[in-house]
């Protein structure tokens, strides 16, 4: 028998999609981890020890890391931002506040500086207090005054100091005198008395400031005039008496008060109508003649 004989292979070759499977490597052996020996409990441990334990690991909560440590946690913020922001929250009532102030202000502003550009100031004037007497109303006395002052800062902007002090003068202050009165709860005649005298002491102010502004004495011009024409008078009925200066000067503060006292008693009339219709009618405090009509 020849043990160099060839032997020929006739098995058909195939070919698999998938490839031979290569024979698993063994794995090394997983380290064991050490063991660790328990120590044993001592038997010393006191039933005090175990109670203290129980009551101080079980029972009792740790406190929050965060805070001023006082009990204060994330659900009672969130708790506190949600009702500062609700509609009754303070952080809500502010923000609204803000907002209608500025509001305010600008629309006394735009108004009268409108109104001055195409000269129908005197067609307006009435109502450019009103924005001032609703803050005040609404929010109190010291928005009615950032009200004001807001709408000043405007026109400072819009058309200069002399239409800011204008609008101050015969407008803001006089608004902001009625709207005060008005929150302390000041009667009629209380507040027509005062805004009288206000409305008199601004319209002295603006004829002393028109006349530095124009190097003219103004008040000297009116009086000078107001003699004039009560001379003639007087020389026309047939008085014979030339009409002294304090005379002169009484009948000047005289009719000063009468425009101011109509003025004012307008504007008593009209803001609380306007008020009135605006659901604020609780917070007047009207004569009996006007609860009537209303």
């Amino acid at each position: 028998m020849n043990l160099l004989r060839i032997h020929h292979d006739r098995t058909p070759f195939l070919l698999h999609r998938t490839a031979p499977r290569h024979p698993r490597l063994p794995s090394p052996p997983l380290p064991r981890p050490p063991r660790l020996r328990s120590r044993p409990v001592s038997a010393s441990l006191s039933l005090s020890a175990i109670c203290s334990f129980r009551a101080r690991g079980v029972s009792k909560r740790a406190a929050p890391a965060y805070g001023d440590g006082k009990g204060e946690s994330l659900d009672g913020e969130s708790v506190e931002m949600e009702e500062d922001l609700s509609v009754d929250g303070v952080v809500y009532q502010n923000t609204l506040r803000l907002v209608e102030c500025s509001m305010f202000a600008a629309l006394s502003g735009l108004v009268y500086f409108l109104s001055n550009s195409l000269s129908i100031e005197n067609y307006f004037g009435c109502f450019f207090g009103l924005p001032i007497v609703i803050s005040s109303m609404r929010w109190g006395i010291a928005a009615g005054r950032k009200t004001m002052v807001a709408t000043a800062v405007l026109l400072l902007v819009l058309s200069g100091p002399l239409k800011a002090l204008t609008y101050l003068l015969m407008h803001g202050l006089l608004g902001l005198t009625i709207g005060s009165l008005w929150r302390l709860g000041a009667s009629w005649g209380a507040s027509i008395f005062i805004c009288t005298l206000v409305r008199a002491l601004c319209a002295m102010g603006y004829v002393l400031i028109s006349s530095f502004l124009i190097r003219e004495n103004i008040l000297d011009l009116i009086t000078i005039n107001l003699h004039a024409s009560i001379s003639f008078l007087f020389t026309a009925s047939g008085i014979n008496t030339v009409p002294s200066m304090n005379l002169i000067y009484a009948i000047f503060g005289g009719v000063l008060l009468l425009n101011s006292i109509f003025l004012v008693f307008l504007l008593h009339l009209l803001y609380s109508v306007f008020l009135a219709r605006l659901g604020m009618r609780t917070s007047l405090k009207l004569p009996r003649w006007l609860e009537k009509a209303l």
